[in-house]
């Protein structure tokens, strides 16, 4: 009965959209390529749109120069191209001003540039940094190695065996000694969506500031960093159907202003002799060197992307097929979701009795259905579950319920194999 519920919602949204999922689809040139794949990678990477793959194209072709110092007109051209994808950035997040938004190599670094510039900075021994029972390895590493470097504690918010985060807990870590909170929108692995909402509030009403991951929320659920109210959100290109080795930082401006740089070279400096070097200002002290042009660029062409979308009905499209998938998933004797919070997003890791995940994915490959097996990089999450890896699906606007329905086949053709 739950099944055809579940499939007649995901009917509902799809009659009632002009935007299905084979439309969309036909947009992303890798599924002409590969016609039968069912990509259920995309906590991982997305594929990428035509826009994109065009723009870059183009941009190689036909705009090529570096940024910022020609005054030719075709480096003046790849500049303009280069701040027009800033712009749109601001716009996409709605930042207040356009300074506020950092071109990094990705998330990680976006991560890294925050916990040794502004924290790092300012931790001493006996203070604190709170992350999540559920970061990536990138929302955990840095904290702990500037907490090292300083004597500071890194405190961990708990969560329950559902993948749901403990904020009596949070609330009570929340202290003068409290100097960071470093928090994930969604989990990579679990899939669980945090009430960053109610979070930034908590931290700010002790002065403390907050940032956030969206990599695995900016490419479906409007960000809006104004109404939110946080420090600072960092995000990846390519999980945004943009190009790998692209990111962003967004920081408020009062924070970006007192941070030194975390890199030093070319175009990030205002003055410089052998005795002293002063820098340039926002956001230019934070981008050192020759940036990934061609990426920023990128980046901008899969917003334009997003914005042709009813945002709104391709995230429903996608709740409804995410929804599916649970329960389909869940009625196979044998498998074990690993993460069943309330509020959940369209990412699926679980295992199977007396079947590692690795070969359950071999085993899926070899079908053409794409899926991730591993910690995902999240050992701690593997090690509170005690299972030493997960199979995980993760679904995106191009996917539909027959890729769901080959998974759900293939899997209990799996269990027959090992039985």
């Amino acid at each position: 009965m739950k099944r055809a519920i579940f499939f007649c919602l995901f009917l509902f949204y799809m009659s009632n959209s002009m935007q299905s999922p084979s439309t969309i689809r036909s947009r992303f040139p890798i599924f002409a390529k590969y016609p039968g794949l069912a990509y259920l990678d995309n906590a991982a990477t997305t594929q990428k749109p035509d826009v994109v793959i065009e723009g870059i194209y183009r941009f190689y072709t036909e705009e090529n120069a570096n940024i910022h110092r020609g005054i030719y007109p075709l480096a003046a051209k790849a500049t303009a191209l280069y701040e027009e994808s800033r712009n749109k950035i601001q716009v996409f997040i709605k930042a207040p001003q356009r300074q506020e938004i950092i071109f990094t190599a990705g998330a990680t670094a976006a991560i890294n540039l925050v916990a040794q510039s502004f924290t790092g900075a300012r931790l001493k021994a006996g203070d604190r940094v709170l992350i999540t029972a559920m970061e990536h390895h990138a929302n955990l590493i840095p904290w702990q190695m500037v907490c090292q470097r300083a004597g500071a504690e890194l405190c961990i918010i708990p969560m329950n065996a559902a993948g749901t985060l403990d904020l009596q807990a949070y609330q009570s870590l929340l202290s003068p000694r409290t100097k960071m909170v470093a928090l994930v929108h969604i989990s990579n692995t679990l899939g669980t969506i945090n009430p960053i909402e109610e979070m930034i509030d908590m931290a700010h009403h002790r002065q403390i500031p907050i940032l956030i991951d969206a990599a695995q929320s900016v490419a479906h659920y409007p960000i809006d960093v104004q109404s939110l109210d946080c420090d600072f959100l960092v995000f990846s290109g390519h999980k945004l159907f943009g190009p790998t080795g692209i990111g962003v930082l967004y920081g408020k401006t009062a924070h970006l202003e007192t941070m030194e740089p975390y890199q030093f070279g070319g175009d990030m400096i205002k003055d410089v002799t052998f005795e002293k070097t002063t820098f340039a200002g926002l956001p230019n002290k934070f981008e050192a060197g020759t940036p990934n042009i061609a990426g920023a660029v990128g980046l901008g062409y899969a917003i334009d992307f997003l914005h042709e979308l009813d945002r709104n009905a391709a995230l429903e499209q996608l709740k409804a097929l995410s929804d599916y998938a649970h329960e389909v998933l869940a009625g196979i004797n044998g498998l074990r979701i690993i993460g069943t919070a309330t509020r959940k997003s369209a990412i699926i890791s679980f295992t199977m009795e007396g079947v590692h995940p690795h070969d359950m994915a071999t085993f899926l490959g070899e079908e053409n259905i794409a899926l991730r097996a591993g910690h995902h990089c999240t050992q701690p999450i593997m090690d509170f579950y005690n299972i030493p890896a997960t199979i995980r699906a993760s679904f995106s606007i191009y996917n539909n319920k027959d890729e769901v329905d080959r998974l759900v086949q293939t899997l209990k053709d799996i269990q027959t194999f090992f039985a």
